[in-house]
């Protein structure tokens, strides 16, 4: 195989694999902290074409959608890579989307068949009485219940062309998308990663993000196979567990999202003084993180945050600040790495630098699609290779890019665009306010106006009126909320990314 700093990887997952199998088979590929037994590069190659050829006997052709609803685990390492193996795609379910939002997702990728984990039965159940589903599921406990007719079949040849991967986006409006990804961009998202952490074979990914959505899957699952490292499979992020868990397992590396940086924050539990030292970096990534929660991490644990930004349809990253002792901005997701970002006008005219526009990114990482979605195809991919992602930013003389907003988010108050990242940020410099995210409400006199909600950390004695000040004092009047909703728990999309759309419903 070959992996150059310039140019990404050739070929498919499976001979991704099989190449770690030849070359490191012995080498520890995953551990599971909840006491699974750890996978080789050798067993996990050896477990998933098992598991491809169970799934070729079945009749399953090169390219269908295979569903998967198995949790972080070692059986939901095994399944993925599987179904990659076996040259179809692996449509990674949203375990925590809703019966509705499963449903709809299993009918509309047309899945033969579903691995089910044990105690996602339930969920299955109930998404299939919400939605017609054809799919029949395959239970998968401490062994794989195959159908009695299932025989081991001759493996599909496929190419680095093929579909890989169907993910579908959280949506807080309409249908999710189902984003589909080429084992090319699948494989190009985890050589992103691995070019801007400079990520090799000594080290330890800890993945507490689940492996259905993109980041978990593309970052801290596909960076180590490129890499060569090993990966720590947390079923889900604990703040109690999660530093002893870095200690315990070795930790070298971890990526995760601001909700969970300010929960570690505001945890009582530290690394101890050889965590510290092994560890390089935490990856933050899936929305903006507010200067001042990355200063105080910084401060309080001595472990480097480095901010970057990705989607789903690139495979996670395409931008990250260096690694110390790089320059890393605050308030910047970085800089590209293994693609191109350009900021475009209306007129899709590349802008010049400290000038707002829509960010577009080009690449080997870039999906090939939306499912069964032409228009919205042709409205994200409009030639040239280029992506629009949606998001409004600008880039400095540096070549750090600056998010300054999200079109869909942007608050138009009296003709004046609020950007709501401005307004979190205000929130989240006092240190009672986990999580903080600022929406728009309809307004008569000003077209929308600003609200915001907050959760605050257990025992604060902070009103509404103290937020609405702390913001007054830093924004002014006419950007500062009227109304700032204090919050039990801010409702969130799988990634951890709260939902600013669906937050002006619940307080409606």
């Amino acid at each position: 195989m070959r992996l150059l700093a310039s140019s990404p990887p050739e070929g498919t997952v499976r001979d991704w694999l099989d190449y770690r199998a030849e070359t490191t088979g012995q080498t520890t590929s995953h551990l599971f902290p909840d006491g699974a037994p750890h996978l080789t590069w050798g067993e996990l190659r050896d477990g998933a074409a098992d598991i491809a050829r169970h799934l070729t006997g079945l009749g399953i052709a090169k390219g269908d959608s295979v569903a998967l609803m198995v949790p972080n685990s070692r059986e939901g390492i095994l399944c993925l890579f599987g179904v990659f193996y076996g040259g179809f795609r692996a449509t990674v379910i949203n375990l925590a989307a809703g019966s509705e939002a499963v449903g709809y997702a299993l009918s509309h990728c047309e899945a033969g068949y579903v691995l089910v984990g044990s105690a996602q039965q339930e969920l299955f159940e109930s998404a299939t009485a919400a939605h017609k589903v054809d799919a029949r599921p395959i239970r998968v406990a401490s062994e794989i219940e195959w159908p009695q007719a299932s025989v081991a079949g001759t493996l599909h040849d496929h190419t680095a062309e093929d579909d890989a991967l169907l993910m579908y986006t959280s949506g807080t409006t309409g249908r999710p998308k189902g984003v589909v990804h080429s084992h090319r961009s699948l494989l190009a998202g985890g050589w992103t990663t691995t070019l801007a952490h400079e990520l090799g074979p000594d080290d330890r990914a800890l993945c507490v993000l689940p492996i259905c959505h993109i980041n978990g899957l593309c970052v801290t699952i596909m960076g180590p196979l490129v890499s060569g490292g090993t990966v720590v499979i947390c079923d889900r992020f604990s703040t109690a567990r999660f530093w002893s868990i870095c200690a315990t397992c070795e930790v070298t590396w971890f990526s995760v999202v601001p909700t969970i940086i300010s929960y570690l924050i505001h945890g009582e539990a530290d690394p101890d003084a050889a965590t510290r030292a092994r560890i390089r970096f935490g990856r933050s990534a899936s929305s903006p993180l507010a200067p001042e929660v990355q200063e105080f991490f910084e401060r309080r644990f001595d472990i480097p945050i480095v901010e970057t930004m990705g989607l789903t349809e690139t495979s996670a990253q395409i931008l990250s600040n260096p690694l110390p002792p790089g320059v890393r901005k605050l308030g910047s997701p970085g800089k590209a790495y293994g693609n191109e970002v350009a900021i475009l006008s209306t007129a899709r005219v590349p802008q010049p630098p400290d000038v707002e526009g829509e960010i577009a990114v080009r690449g080997p990482n870039v999906m090939r699609g939306y499912l069964k979605n032409p228009e919205a195809t042709a409205a994200a991919l409009i030639g040239d290779g280029w992506l629009l992602t949606g998001d409004l930013g600008k880039i400095d003389s540096d070549g750090y890019l600056f998010v300054t907003g999200r079109l869909k988010e942007l608050i138009i108050k009296g003709g004046e665009n609020i950007a709501p990242r401005e307004v979190d940020e205000a929130l989240y410099a006092h240190p009672d306010v986990i999580e903080a995210a600022a929406f728009a409400r309809p307004c008569k006199s000003y077209g929308e106006t600003v609200e915001a909600a907050v959760k605050l950390r257990e025992g604060s004695a902070l009103t509404q009126e103290d937020l609405i000040r702390l913001c007054q004092d830093r924004l002014g009047r006419f950007k500062s909320p009227d109304v700032i909703h204090i919050l039990d728990d801010l409702p969130k999309g799988p990634s951890g990314k709260i939902q600013r759309l669906r937050l002006a419903q619940i307080t409606g």
